[in-house]
């Protein structure tokens, strides 16, 4: 641990694929151990496993993932952590879902998909491989930004329609090996199962996902191109995980450029160049007066809260980018 960081907040993001059955027993549990410790933040709870991202003090932090590891399955837990001088999030909130990733696929076994794992050390000589198809598992806004060379871009909105696309793709194309990817490594891993699940047994994917590839692999031996999304105040990163170029629409949280904010459609938290036709006018009205409380709040020097629990529980507002309602459906930790 970096010993400057010892009086900061610590944000810990984790995910971990496990069999929990009685999943919804252990809320109590981390919601207590985590109001007593000062910790904030989301975390999912699920039958596939558990998810989040929380802050506080380092002793804290340190309690909740002890707690977490206690889970059946749980032991192995990973998580990446970053240190920030105040803490990003209101509340604690521990949510009950049907998924910790939703894919919207029943009777897989996410959980067992670890062993298909690739090291990024490893992972250019796999997707250098011509019999091997490479996927990426994102959204299309994620890819448009930065990919691997070669990739696959199934061009989904949401993980939700990554099924639908893959038995489309197999009805036209003959798969012999796949390697799939993904920001941080949950969509990937869960993919990896589902496609087990349809019998393909040759498939693997990336661990730690593209954040770590990007930390670990030198730029002059990488084959990514581009900048990668993330879910955060940096928008975008590149290798050795730098801050990348690109800013965020707060409207439709899709990455833009500064030539993206000197056109006409852009109007900063209203529309994007992109988003500009997609939303109503009692909408564009709603982002308007919600930028406005923004500009008064940091005009007095305070943090705007926003509405924290919205579209059936499924988003919670980010108060990296205020406003900005995070799906954590699709949020890649």
């Amino acid at each position: 641990m970096d010993q400057n960081a010892t009086n900061q907040i610590v944000v810990a993001a984790f995910y971990k694929f496990a069999d929990l059955p009685d999943f919804a027993q252990y809320q109590g549990q981390l919601q207590d151990v985590a109001g007593q410790n000062q910790v904030s933040g989301t975390i999912l709870l699920a039958h596939e496993g558990v998810n989040g991202t929380i802050a506080g003090p380092r002793d804290g932090i340190d309690r909740v993932i002890a707690t977490i590891k206690t889970l059946p399955g749980c032991e192995t837990l990973e998580w990446k952590e970053s240190f920030t001088d105040k803490n990003p999030f209101h509340r604690l909130k521990v949510r009950l879902k049907k998924e910790i990733v939703t894919m919207g696929v029943q009777n897989i076994e996410p959980h067992k998909s670890y062993e298909q794992y690739v090291e990024p050390s490893d992972w250019n000589s796999v997707i250098s491989d011509p019999e091997t198809l490479v996927i990426d598992t994102r959204n299309d806004y994620e890819v448009s930004i930065g990919t691997f060379k070669g990739a696959i871009n199934p061009e989904t909105n949401s993980f939700r329609d990554f099924p639908a696309w893959f038995r489309k793709f197999r009805e036209k194309n003959d798969i012999k090996k796949v390697a799939m990817f993904c920001t941080g490594g949950i969509r990937c891993e869960k993919s990896t199962a589902f496609l087990r699940s349809e019998g393909v047994d040759n498939v693997v994917h990336l661990k730690g996902g593209i954040l770590k590839y990007l930390e670990t692999v030198p730029e002059d031996k990488s084959l990514w191109d581009g900048e990668c999304f993330v879910f955060d105040q940096r928008v975008s990163v590149g290798h050795d995980l730098a801050p990348g170029s690109y800013d965020q629409c707060f409207a439709c949280r899709r990455p833009i450029t500064e030539n993206d904010k000197t056109s006409p459609l852009y109007v900063e938290g209203i529309s994007c160049p992109v988003c500009f036709d997609e939303h109503s006018e009692d909408r564009k009205i709603a982002f308007a007066e919600r930028q406005k409380q923004i500009k008064l709040a940091k005009e007095r020097g305070e943090k705007h809260i926003g509405i924290t629990r919205v579209q059936k529980n499924t988003t919670s507002e980010s108060t990296d980018f205020p406003g900005l309602k995070i799906d954590w459906d699709e949020r890649d930790l």
